[in-house]
């Protein structure tokens, strides 16, 4: 997946948070010159704080904000676009999710376009195809979201794709799967399973399922994801593409928690099933062909080894489980924000 990176000047929206953190360190490590557009309602200044400021830097700002964003994007060569409200957000909130995931994307587009920056890379989701309904799951795949998250992220991706078809405004499509590692989120409606069920094992508290637990998601570590985010931004050869990012495997829900509990060493840790959350995909899996054959992705850290990666990294943080999980919600999509 090697691109040319160093002295390239990328602005990474959403870029405090958590995938948009990993993509501006490891754009920074390379010798990119980075701005990080971020609102922080979702992303930490902290998860940036050990970045080197000569190589990036924060703007506070949100991407509805026609001056912060104008602020933004001068002088930049390309951008990665992954400020968004996530999927349990537009259970609660569906018209501002859409306004932020779709309508300020659009305009987005536009303001890069009219400034000449150079490309354009539309971070997505796995939520626009919807259940899987064959596997493994092409960008092909028929895209039917259940949410409006998953709806107002299949808006950008059209938006995103007809710059490239109508004005041949270099453009690229990235759909991640699910995403996990450092600085994922616990807490609030931005709260994922893995986390949730990290910390919750750590404290002695039973690991919530909610419904069956037979659903199925394609679990990528984060470094993977962020590596070939970057790839597919800066590569020649994936203008006007969408393209799949996952590891091309899928486990159950049910199964992550007994994994879970082998990792932390907690099998006396019970499992409670709870409602079904509103709008859940039953099946996801990637087919990564594509990604391999455009940029060479590959996936480095298999999920128990990314597991044990995530459990290290909480036990290294100054504050405990318990103290964390303070921030939880554990049904998440009811409650604002």
């Amino acid at each position: 997946m090697a691109v040319q990176i160093k002295d390239k000047r990328i602005l990474v929206t959403g870029g405090a948070g958590f995938i948009g953190n990993e993509v501006a360190r490891q754009l920074a490590a390379g010798g990119a010159h980075v701005t990080v557009l971020d609102n922080l309602v979702n992303g930490k200044r902290e998860n940036l704080a050990d970045v080197p400021a000569a190589q990036c830097r924060l703007l506070v700002g949100d991407l509805r904000d026609n001056e912060a964003v104008t602020k933004a994007i001068d002088g930049q060569d390309a951008i990665i676009h992954m400020a968004c409200l996530g999927v349990r957000h537009s259970i609660h909130a569906p018209v501002e999710n859409h306004d932020v995931n779709a309508t300020a994307t659009l305009k987005l587009l536009e303001l890069a376009k009219q400034r000449g920056i150079a490309r354009f890379t539309y971070i997505s989701s796995s939520e626009v195809y919807g259940t899987a309904q064959t596997a493994p799951m092409t960008e092909q795949h028929p895209c039917w979201p259940m949410t409006v998250y998953g709806s107002a992220k299949l808006a950008g991706e059209r938006y995103t794709d007809a710059f490239w078809r109508t004005y041949r405004y270099p453009t690229t499509v990235v759909r991640p799967f699910n995403a996990f590692g450092p600085r994922s989120h616990h807490e609030g409606d931005s709260g994922e399973v893995i986390p949730k069920f990290l910390l919750r094992a750590l404290s002695g508290k039973p690991l919530l399922v909610h419904g069956n637990g037979e659903q199925t998601r394609d679990f990528t570590y984060v470094a993977d994801t962020a590596a070939g985010i970057i790839a597919c931004a800066l590569s020649d050869d994936t203008i006007g593409e969408t393209i799949n990012l996952g590891s091309g495997a899928e486990v159950t829900i049910n199964a992550l928690a007994e994994l879970v509990r082998k990792v932390t060493g907690r099998n006396q840790v019970t499992v409670e099933h709870g409602p079904d959350r509103p709008g859940d995909v039953r099946r996801l899996i990637a087919d990564i062909a594509k990604a391999q054959r455009l940029v060479a992705f590959k996936t480095s850290v298999s999920l128990e080894a990314g597991l044990t990666k995530l459990l290290d990294w909480y036990r290294s943080l100054d504050v405990s489980a318990e103290q964390l999980l303070a921030d939880e919600q554990p049904i998440n999509w009811a409650a604002a924000r």
